[in-house]
């Protein structure tokens, strides 16, 4: 999967990201699903997701991502 095919996803889910968080979730997806290295990684990722049951794996990394990315927000601001 790359960049290009994660905005995608995004744009399907109705997410809104900047390019810099868009890398930051690409990496976390990457790492998460053990992809980072492996040989094309890209595509692994884009097969994932063409799988229904990995599909909503990964709509679930991606929307816990988000809860956690709002909290360490949450936790500047307070500090």
């Amino acid at each position: 999967m790359s960049i290009l095919v994660l905005s995608i996803i995004l744009s399907q889910m109705q997410i809104q990201l900047n390019r810099s968080e868009i890398q930051e979730l690409y990496y976390d997806l990457l790492m998460h699903f053990g992809l980072v290295g492996g040989v094309n990684e890209c595509q692994a990722l884009e097969y994932a997701w063409s799988n229904p049951q990995n599909r909503i794996m990964i709509e679930e990394f991606i929307m816990q991502w988000l809860n956690r990315k709002k909290k360490k927000e949450a936790l500047a601001r307070h500090l």
